[in-house]
Formats: structure tokens, C-alpha cells, sequence
């Protein structure tokens, strides 16, 4: 059996434990996932099911059950399936997949697609990878395997399915405007290897196609640059405010006073003007598709 495409063989510890680790810091996390828990153990016990019982017919250890139950895991979407249909719940138990969804990913991933969900305007420059809402699973999960000290088989699956989640923002209607500047070489390390690298580059022209997105490649050959001292994030609302995330200010808290707002706009149009136009990106990026 294999965890969620990494394509190794999953242990008897994965198999019995398809879950996430609930945040002890995340209050509003920690209530839903009780709330589901207790919902969970009061079908079962309403249906006479032992714990035991039910985590042989489910397939999944007895102390993933209790842990579920408890409200100390978050339950995955198929656990949910399943225990609505051994419950005989009629989708009550499958319906507590949308609140769960919405606490399975950690707290500061829930406020940033909070704030993108909200925003008109977008502009974002990563200098060091392909930004988090352009990066496809596979491309994610190669560059996420990276990581030293490495995360674990779990954390990468929640990063990952944070960072999908995060891509409703391209199905918005009305649909927000959203500038992305990558650098030339993140497009051409093949992380995770050349079939991830040729997906993702297939995926940014794509992407690159859609009438909200510029999308602008910083050449390496550019002796001129204003993005050296970090990367840069500006999110602009319906309501005239905004706000702005810098390592180079403020050590990359988030920032809403109207000077420092300035400073990272102008760096980032400076940034703009220094790049290849959005049709050369488009270019560049299929010429290096077919190089790959």
C-alpha cells in the first residue's frame, strides 16, 4: 500500500493512522475536531458497535479510533465515508467533511487563503521557488521531500493538500488579478526530477494563459535586480486597504502601514520592469519545456 502517491510502502503504523495531528495551539481546530469526534463515538455506541468492533470492519488500528474520538486526530475524508456507511448514518457522518476540511490544514495556511479569498489584487515574487499556488502536488511533493531535517510522509501530505486547497483562489468569480515573477532558475532545477519539472512547466503555461495572470520570469542573465533581499507578497482588497510580506521588512510580518505598503509596491514593480514581458516568459518557459 502506498501513502498518498509517494510511492513507497506505507508501514503498519501509516496504514492504522490516516490522520493529521491536531495543533494544541489552534483553539477553533481543536473544537470542531472534539465536536466530530464525539459525534463519531455516539453513532457508533447508538448502533451497539464496539471501538474494537468498528475498527476491524473499518480496516483502520483500534487506537486510531479512540484518538478520532477523542478529538486528538483529525479524521481523512474516506475515514468519515466509511464510518457513515457502517453506521448506517444516511451522509450525516460524510457531511462533517466539510467542517473538517476547513481545520485540517495548520492555522497560518487557514489565514493566508482567508486573506487570498478576499483579495482583488495579487502581486507575488518568490526568489528562491515556484510560488506555493503554482506549484503542482508532484512538483510540491519533490520539493517538499528536500527539506533536511526532513519532514515526515504526514507533513508532506498536509502540506501538500494545504497548498492545493489554496488554488481555488484561480476559480474565483469575479476573478482576482494575480502577477507572479519567478525566477529563471527555478524553472530549470529539476526537483523531484524531470518528469515532475516538465508537468510543472507544462502547468505555468496553462496558467499563464488565463486572462487574470501575469506571469513573468527574472532572466539570470540580468545584471540589474531589485528582488535581492527577499521575496515579496502584496494583497490588495475590495476595500482600498492591504496588505504587504517582506523578509526585508519588518522581518517578513505581515505589514499594513501605508510606508512600508509602499516600499515593497515599489520593489516590486521595479522587479516587473526587470523582467521578461509576460509573452517572452511564455516563451522562455516553452523553450525550457522542450529542452527538459
Amino acid at each position: 500500500m502506498s501513502v498518498d502517491g509517494l510511492g513507497t510502502a506505507a508501514t503498519e503504523t501509516e496504514t492504522d493512522e490516516p490522520g493529521w495531528e491536531v495543533d494544541p495551539d489552534d483553539d477553533w481546530a481543536l473544537a470542531v475536531v472534539a465536536t466530530v469526534g464525539r459525534q463519531l463515538r455516539l453513532r457508533r455506541e447508538a448502533v451497539g458497535m464496539r471501538a474494537a468492533d468498528f475498527a476491524v470492519a473499518a480496516g483502520y488500528g483500534e487506537d486510531l479510533v479512540y484518538k478520532v474520538e477523542s478529538g486528538k486526530r483529525i479524521p481523512r475524508p474516506e475515514y468519515l465515508d466509511t464510518a457513515d456507511a457502517l453506521l448506517d448514518a444516511g451522509g450525516l457522518i460524510s457531511a462533517m467533511k466539510e467542517d473538517v476540511k476547513r481545520v485540517r490544514y495548520p492555522k497560518k495556511v487557514r489565514d493566508l487563503a482567508k486573506m487570498e479569498a478576499r483579495a482583488v489584487e495579487l502581486q507575488l515574487y518568490d526568489p528562491l521557488n515556484i510560488h506555493g499556488l503554482l506549484q503542482t502536488p508532484e512538483y510540491a511533493r519533490g520539493l517538499l521531500l528536500m527539506r533536511r531535517p526532513a519532514y515526515s510522509a504526514e507533513e508532506v501530505d498536509q502540506f501538500i493538500a494545504a497548498r492545493v486547497a489554496r488554488k481555488v483562489i484561480f476559480e474565483r468569480d469575479p476573478a482576482p488579478e494575480l502577477s507572479f515573477v519567478l525566477e529563471e532558475w527555478t524553472l530549470r532545477r529539476p526537483l523531484g526530477g524531470r518528469a515532475n519539472l516538465r508537468g510543472q512547466l507544462q502547468h505555468l503555461l496553462e496558467v499563464a494563459r488565463l486572462r487574470n495572470v501575469e506571469l513573468q520570469v527574472m532572466p539570470m542573465d540580468r545584471e540589474e535586480h531589485a528582488g535581492i533581499a527577499g521575496g515579496i507578497e502584496v494583497l490588495k482588497f475590495e476595500d482600498g486597504t492591504a496588505v504587504g510580506r517582506s523578509p526585508a521588512v519588518t522581518n517578513g510580518r505581515p505589514v499594513t502601514e501605508p510606508r512600508q505598503l509602499r516600499i515593497l509596491e515599489l520593489r516590486y514593480g521595479i522587479i516587473r520592469a526587470q523582467s521578461l514581458t509576460p509573452r517572452e516568459s511564455a516563451a522562455l518557459i516553452d523553450q525550457l519545456l522542450g529542452e527538459t
